[in-house]
């Protein structure tokens, strides 16, 4: 085999560093309570099918395929395999859970490694031609062996490109198309709506929608797959847009005013009874003055991006002595606390002709839940029944007593 010298320029190292980010994502996704979520689970194994391809355009690009032959297109059949779990991310995001019959998506990726077989059992010296036709024309191929299967059950392989772009196509418009449908049932023009969730969720399926683009820009250029380097550097770039999006959401990096500049304790409430480990009656009672005054006024709990530091800042007070006085005085968590004012606002939401044109899912984000399956597993646990069948019986009670 020929020795080639490794190519290891800014998109090698750019192409490396999405690779790293996306096996992260996936990873994270993936596991922890976060897993228990279908969207997370799709968007999890996507980041890891992503990193899959753009790791073997990195391992061609950076001339390393030539010392591992064997993975000479390890990852074709993860081409039809992107393109659905978007959509179905998308699905899942909207709705709480996945369509029926949505394993019927993934046939063209089942037909694809099938085909794969045979290409899989082809000695390494085939492999290592393939690989130099694609990236090096230049260089004459090696001697072969005689192969051990035929090379392409069903004769498609020369047309990966265009069946990836018919797929990366069709779900993207898919995509698109959902979204689409979730603004005009809230109400809300596609461009210039107003849910935060709702807007991740459409820049991340216009940024997949320009894939099949550059496909078609890319492809035409360059001689066999000499031009996947820019694939796989847009690509890069849209894992840590995702990255990106998932740390503007957390909570984490809100960080912490000082409680010096935000605490607005009352002229009978030292500062130092906020030191304390244990607070007074005194100033329980006045932080949970603030809080009553709060939830009547301003109703934060409908913020879907509330956490236990943000409405700390809001009350004047500290994290610490916020999560003190829900269990001491309250008997909840924050978390318990912040589902049982979510659920009491989706009850009215529920029982009030005014809003029963809205579905389910639409009043779960109005209430400040991104995920409806969250949504209806907290509110099962609180009311005893799913939200349909509380709205069904607030009907049956109304109709009843006409």
């Amino acid at each position: 085999m020929h020795t080639l010298p490794l190519n290891l320029d800014l998109f090698a190292l750019i192409i490396l560093l999405g690779v790293a980010q996306g096996v992260f994502l996936g990873v994270f996704f993936l596991t922890g309570t976060r897993r228990a979520d279908v969207s997370n689970r799709c968007q999890g194994w996507l980041m890891l099918a992503v990193s899959a391809v753009i790791g073997e355009m990195f391992l061609c690009y950076s001339n390393y395929m030539a010392l591992v032959p064997a993975l000479v297109d390890f990852s074709e059949p993860l081409n039809f395999v992107i393109g659905p779990l978007f959509f179905l991310f998308v699905v899942a995001r909207l709705r709480g859970q996945l369509p029926h019959f949505w394993t019927l998506h993934f046939i063209p990726a089942g037909l694809w490694s099938i085909n794969a077989i045979s290409w899989l059992y082809q000695p390494a010296e085939l492999k290592y031609n393939n690989f130099l036709n694609a990236w090096h024309p230049e260089l004459p191929p090696i001697p072969e062996p005689q192969q051990y299967l035929p090379e392409d059950f069903f004769g498609l392989r020369d047309y990966i490109n265009e069946l990836t772009l018919v797929s990366c196509l069709i779900y993207a418009v898919l995509a698109l198309l959902t979204i689409y449908r979730a603004y005009r049932a809230r109400g809300q023009s596609f461009w210039r709506g107003e849910s935060n969730s709702l807007g991740s969720l459409r820049n991340l399926a216009l940024l997949f929608s320009i894939v099949p683009v550059l496909i078609v820009i890319v492809k035409p250029q360059f001689v066999e797959d000499l031009g996947d380097y820019i694939l796989a550097c847009y690509l890069t770039g849209v894992i840590y847009m995702t990255s990106f999006m998932v740390m503007r959401g957390s909570a984490f990096f809100s960080g912490l005013p000082p409680e010096s500049a935000n605490a607005t304790p009352e002229p009978d409430e030292p500062k130092k009874k906020y030191e304390k480990s244990a607070l007074s009656p005194e100033v329980e009672n006045a932080v949970l003055a603030r809080l009553s005054h709060l939830l009547a006024t301003e109703k934060p709990c409908l913020d879907s991006t509330l956490s236990l530091p943000k409405l700390a800042a809001q009350l004047g007070t500290s994290p610490h002595h916020l999560s003190q006085l829900l269990n001491d005085r309250l008997g909840l968590t924050f978390f318990d606390w912040l589902a049982t004012q979510r659920v009491a606002e989706a009850r009215q939401l529920l029982s009030d002709p005014a809003t029963a044109h809205l579905k389910i899912d639409e009043i779960a984000e109005r209430v400040g839940y991104n995920s409806p399956s969250a949504f209806h597993t907290a509110f099962k646990r609180l009311a005893s029944q799913t939200p349909a069948q509380y709205r069904t019986s607030e009907l049956y009670r109304r109709d009843t007593q006409r």
